[in-house]
């Protein structure tokens, strides 16, 4: 058996596996919910806000499908190829039979690359559903993740197959380090994050519009990993149910900096 083997460093996400318990075990309300967003940055500043999204996430599901992002415009769905993952709290096994099929309905690639979007969130996934399987994906940018949201849920149901959908996305980075800073610093740029340029970007998927959650990704950098939300909105399109943000936050809430020179918008959606 091919296991996927861990690439972030020491940092990111707890190795131990009580630190890793003690940590999850305050996010114990299960709400059912089948498709959710949570962010995706060390658990040190999103780690809560991720739980409560991994959490939400209905336990009774047979797979868990991760959309992780950092994928541009023309790139084509990255999928991971191995047989499971290793995560602190041992190895969970990719569901080989659902990505067979999906994998006939879209033009894909192996993942072969060192990223953090599906990662970080893992132990949190397999602590909640210590027996269910794995879906490794990663959406590019473009209304066709959205397409491909669509073609997961139909690709489940004619397997018969109970799945969640968790999609991996952070918000607006702001700051000089992140070449990013149309509002001024301090401040005022964490309110105008917050309130206007994170805001928008949340009402869009609240609203289910996967054109204007493009549309403000792109034109307002408000979050780096827009395909992830496509593909999310897509299977909850067919899903049905109602939008809810969980909760939001950013990093400078957890640094208690509250005029900060660089911060990053963090938020758990519930989509259906």
């Amino acid at each position: 058996m091919k296991l996927r083997e861990s690439c972030l460093p020491m940092g990111w996400y707890p190795r131990q596996i009580d630190k890793i318990e003690e940590f999850l075990v305050p996010f114990t309300a299960c709400q059912g919910v089948r498709v959710a967003i949570a962010p995706h940055a060390g658990w040190y500043y999103s780690g809560a806000l991720s739980a409560l999204a991994v959490s939400s996430l209905d336990r009774e599901a047979e797979t868990v499908v991760v959309i992780g992002g950092h994928l541009p415009r023309n790139m084509p769905i990255l999928i991971a190829k191995e047989d499971g993952v290793k995560t602190p709290l041992g190895s969970m096994i990719i569901d080989s039979e659902l990505r067979k099929e999906f994998e006939k309905q879209i033009s894909s690639r192996s993942d072969v690359y060192e990223d953090n979007t599906v990662e970080v969130l893992l132990p949190m996934i397999h602590y909640f559903f210590p027996n269910a399987k794995l879906l490794w994906l990663r959406f590019p940018a473009e209304i066709s993740s959205y397409k491909a949201g669509k073609l997961l849920f139909l690709t489940s149901k004619a397997l018969g197959r109970s799945i969640v959908v968790l999609a991996s996305v952070d918000l607006t980075h702001y700051g000089d380090n992140y070449g990013f800073t149309p509002n001024g610093r301090g401040k005022a740029a964490l309110d105008w994050v917050k309130n206007v340029n994170d805001a928008a970007l949340i009402k869009a998927v609240l609203d289910g519009d996967a054109e204007l959650v493009l549309k403000r990704a792109e034109e307002d950098s408000s979050s780096c990993s827009a395909g992830a939300i496509l593909g999310a909105l897509g299977f909850a399109s067919e899903q049905g149910g109602q939008a809810k943000l969980l909760k939001y936050a950013t990093s400078a809430d957890v640094t208690g900096d509250t005029a900060p020179a660089s911060f990053v918008g963090y938020a758990a959606i519930a989509l259906a």
